[in-house]
């Protein structure tokens, strides 16, 4: 069991209503308002972290079908990040500048750190560029922390309904699966 699951309704409540989006919205109140999809980012040199704007970008009319509000946590600063969501189209989603990474590390979310190296040579890394992530998303330079994984939580009702924990960089996660 990880920290996140053993976390008490109080303390999600306390954490969510200390999260502060670049509008100035608590994550709580935004999460008491509707479900809400948080994609936590790596770093916005990172292809896969492009190409996560971009699939939620995609399934923003099915999100907003459904009555789920994307929010988006980062490592960089509100101005590289507004160039990149403007870029996909997502220029008024709510974001959450984290550059140091305490909203990820919090004991209720849990993200891990890992050696970015290991992610650069392991094979499931290099299928998904291959697959496109590359070629369609390019490849920048390391903006923020190269060793700090993504992750993906669904929230309903100020709980953790469902997350997605990364086990390598180029994970394909079902967002529609996740949000059912």
């Amino acid at each position: 069991m990880t920290n996140s699951e053993t976390t008490s309704a109080d303390e999600l409540a306390e954490t969510l209503s200390s999260i502060r989006t670049e509008s100035g919205a608590s994550l709580l109140s935004l999460v008491k308002a509707s479900p809400v999809l948080l994609v936590f980012l790596r770093h916005f040199g990172c292809s896969f972290c492009r190409k996560a704007i971009s699939d939620v970008a995609e399934l923003t009319p099915e999100l907003a079908r459904r009555g789920v509000r994307p929010v988006f946590v980062h490592l960089g600063t509100s101005e590289i990040a507004k160039a990149h969501f403007d870029y996909y189209g997502l220029s008024d989603v709510e974001r959450v500048n984290d550059p140091g990474a305490i909203i990820y590390r919090s004991r209720v979310f849990a993200l891990g750190r890992v050696n970015p190296w290991w992610q650069l040579v392991n094979p499931a890394v290099w299928v998904g560029w291959l697959k496109g992530a590359i070629f369609k998303h390019g490849i920048g330079t390391i903006q923020g922390d190269g060793h700090q994984m993504p992750g993906l939580f669904y929230l309903k009702d100020a709980k953790i309904e469902r997350r997605f924990m990364y086990r390598t960089i180029a994970d394909e996660p079902n967002y529609l699966k996740l949000i059912a």
